[in-house]
């Protein structure tokens, strides 16, 4: 197996291998990547090649002597061909090892992505770093719903309250749909986070509105609306042709009577289970390993599950322990 380091001339094999991955999302994407400015990270990529195809890629970023799945996304780790079996997984896992210890680093830390990414689900990777010493570094808890083949389907999974909002919101006249209010969104997305957490959006206005006209067709607003007010939105990430991952939510406090929240997913459900998709994921309802319960209550009224978004750190071979 060959290791080569990512360079921008190998940007379209890199993107070509993402969209044709067994867990490649958006967050894999150079395109995704390449919207933080120069200088933001230390970027580190690695390719995998067998016969000279790619099997593997890991993005990552350098932070002193570790190396870190990529801080400008959601989910890194190593991304596989989807014929991957145990004995190329292991290959891959240790040459990564060998050649980032050799390298002068001590450190690993990775942040995998979730199964229901998997176009072919399996644990290889997570086996092979559990065999070299890794352990989990943070074991967070994401909202999982998977979609049925109708919207029927789902709603009788909503929890008697969740349901009532729904209705509750169509009754008053509410509306969803696909918006372009980005603006509108964000000024009630700030004001919610700052009150509720004293923290800030992820990704300043600028930013949010860079990655929609990247990716105009896979970063989408859905926006309720009352009386041509927005009142509510949630922007959805196409993470990839299995899972949508709701991103931002949030609502104007003034209207929390009208529950639009619930509305707004009901009607994304629905959009998802027209396309094709498998599973929304709501997002993590735990930060640390501290659950939320207000938030998971909320997610799993939608009639979500908990599953895990691992985070491994170990050691590099030739390394010493701290």
């Amino acid at each position: 197996m060959k290791i080569e380091l990512y360079t921008q001339d190998r940007y379209d094999e890199w993107e070509n291998f993402v969209l044709q991955a067994n867990n490649g999302t958006i967050f894999h994407l150079r395109r995704f990547l390449s919207y933080h400015p120069p200088g933001r990270f230390d970027e580190l990529g690695l390719i995998f090649r067998h016969r000279g195809k790619i099997i593997g890629i890991l993005p990552a970023v350098i932070e002193g002597d570790t190396v870190v799945s990529h801080r400008g996304a959601s989910y890194g780790g190593f991304v596989v061909a989807n014929n991957m079996g145990i004995y190329s997984s292991y290959r891959m896992v240790e040459s990564a090892l060998g050649f980032l210890s050799k390298e002068g680093f001590s450190r690993l830390v990775l942040t995998q992505t979730p199964q229901i990414y998997y176009l072919f689900p399996h644990n290889h990777i997570d086996f092979v770093l559990a065999k070299y010493g890794f352990t989990f570094l943070k074991r967070e808890l994401t909202a999982v719903l998977r979609l049925e083949r109708n919207i029927d389907d789902n709603f009788a999974r909503f929890k008697p309250e969740a349901r009532t909002a729904v209705r509750k919101g169509e009754r008053e006249g509410a509306e969803v749909r696909l918006s372009s209010d980005w603006k509108q969104f964000y000024r009630i997305l700030e004001r919610n986070l700052g009150m509720r957490h004293q923290v800030k959006p992820t990704h300043t206005l600028d930013e949010l509105l860079h990655l929609h006209r990247l990716f105009q067709e896979k970063i989408l607003l859905f926006g309720n609306y009352y009386h041509s007010e927005l009142i509510a939105g949630v922007v959805i990430f196409v993470a990839n042709p299995r899972v949508l991952l709701a991103f931002y939510i949030s609502h104007n406090e003034d209207f929390q009577h009208l529950r639009p929240v619930n509305l707004l997913f009901y009607h994304i459900i629905g959009w998802g289970i027209e396309r094709g998709f498998r599973y929304l994921d709501f997002g993590t309802y735990t930060l640390d390993m501290e659950p939320n319960f207000g938030l998971a209550r909320f997610k799993e009224g939608l009639g979500a599950t908990g599953l895990f978004r691992d985070t491994y750190a170990g050691r590099l071979p030739g390394s010493q322990d701290l």
